[in-house]
C-alpha cells in the first residue's frame, strides 16, 4: 500500500499537478491540506475520473482537508469529537478495511505573542486526547499531513536561527512529541535517521529551493504494527521544481 500526503495551497490551483501525480506514482491514498475550498466547490469529479474516492471537509479560501482513496471508505468523521470550541476544517478521519488514517493541518501560529500560537499548543493536546479516545498503539493508524512542526534540528536549514519560530520552539515541539508518545512512529526519520531532507520550502525565500534550505513539516506517522511493516519513505521533490507549485511537495510511504 501507498500512503502519500501533500499540502496543496489550493486543491485547486494545484489539481493537474496533483492529477499527475497520482497517474506517475499510483498512491492508495493521498492526504491533502489547506484545499482552500468550500465543500461544494470540491473538484471531486476530476478525483473521481482517476480512480479515487474522495472524503473532504473545506472552507472558502482557508485551511481545508481532504483523503483520495482507492477503495470506498467504511466512515468518514470530520473534526474533534470532544466537547472542545468548534475548530476550522483541520482534522478528517477515514476508515478502511483494515486501516485507520487521520489527515491533519495543524495550525501554524502565526506568532509567540498572537492568540492562535496558544490555540496551537491547545490544538495538539486535544489532539493527543483524541488519539486516545479513538484508538489504541496496538491498532493500525496512519496519522499524517502538514504539522507544521520541525521535530529537530534534522529537520530544518539553520536550526540555531529558528529557536524563536512558531514552528520550531523548544515548547511546540515537545508538544509534538507528546502526541507521537501516544504510540506512534515517524516514518520517514526512520528510514533516514540521519539525513537532511525537506518538503517545504518558503515562497518568500526564492533562492531556498536551490540551496535546499527546507523545512520537513509535512509528517507520516504510523503506530507500531504499521510502521514495522514500512518499507520505504521519500520525499518526491520532482513537483515542487515545475511550474506554479505548491510550497511544499509530496511525501511518499509504501508499506508491505
Amino acid at each position: 500500500m501507498r500512503i502519500a500526503t501533500f499540502n496543496a495551497n489550493s486543491v485547486r490551483a494545484r489539481l493537474e499537478i496533483i492529477l499527475n501525480w497520482l497517474q506517475a506514482q499510483e498512491p492508495d491514498v493521498l492526504a491533502l491540506q489547506e484545499t482552500k475550498v468550500q465543500d461544494e466547490d470540491f473538484p471531486h469529479d476530476s478525483f473521481e475520473e482517476a480512480g479515487y474516492h474522495v472524503a473532504f471537509s473545506g472552507e472558502k479560501s482557508y485551511n481545508g482537508v481532504a483523503v483520495l482513496t482507492r477503495e470506498k471508505p467504511l466512515r468518514v468523521i470530520a473534526g474533534f469529537s470532544d466537547d472542545g470550541p468548534a475548530d476550522a476544517a483541520r482534522l478528517l478521519r477515514v476508515d478502511l478495511p483494515g486501516l485507520f488514517l487521520v489527515n491533519t493541518y495543524v495550525p501554524q501560529g502565526r506568532s509567540l505573542d498572537d492568540q492562535m500560537y496558544a490555540y496551537k499548543q491547545e490544538w495538539f493536546r486535544r489532539l493527543r486526547s483524541y488519539f486516545a479516545k479513538a484508538f489504541t498503539p496496538a491498532d493500525p493508524v496512519i496519522w499524517l499531513g502538514d504539522m507544521n512542526v520541525a521535530r529537530t534540528d534534522l529537520d530544518v536549514f539553520s536550526p540555531e536561527k529558528h529557536l524563536e519560530n512558531v514552528c520550531f520552539t523548544p515548547e511546540i515541539r515537545r508538544c509534538l512529541d507528546e502526541v507521537i508518545g501516544w504510540g506512534f512512529v515517524d516514518v520517514f526519520r526512520r528510514a533516514h535517521p540521519d539525513e537532511r531532507l525537506y518538503s517545504f520550502f518558503d515562497y518568500r525565500a526564492p533562492w531556498a529551493l536551490k540551496r535546499r534550505d527546507g523545512w520537513r513539516i509535512d509528517a507520516i506517522y504510523a503506530t507500531q504494527p504499521l510502521a514495522l511493516r514500512c518499507r520505504r519513505a521519500e520525499i518526491d521533490l520532482q513537483p515542487r521544481l515545475g511550474p506554479r507549485p505548491s510550497d511544499h511537495t509530496f511525501l511518499v510511504a509504501d508499506f508491505d
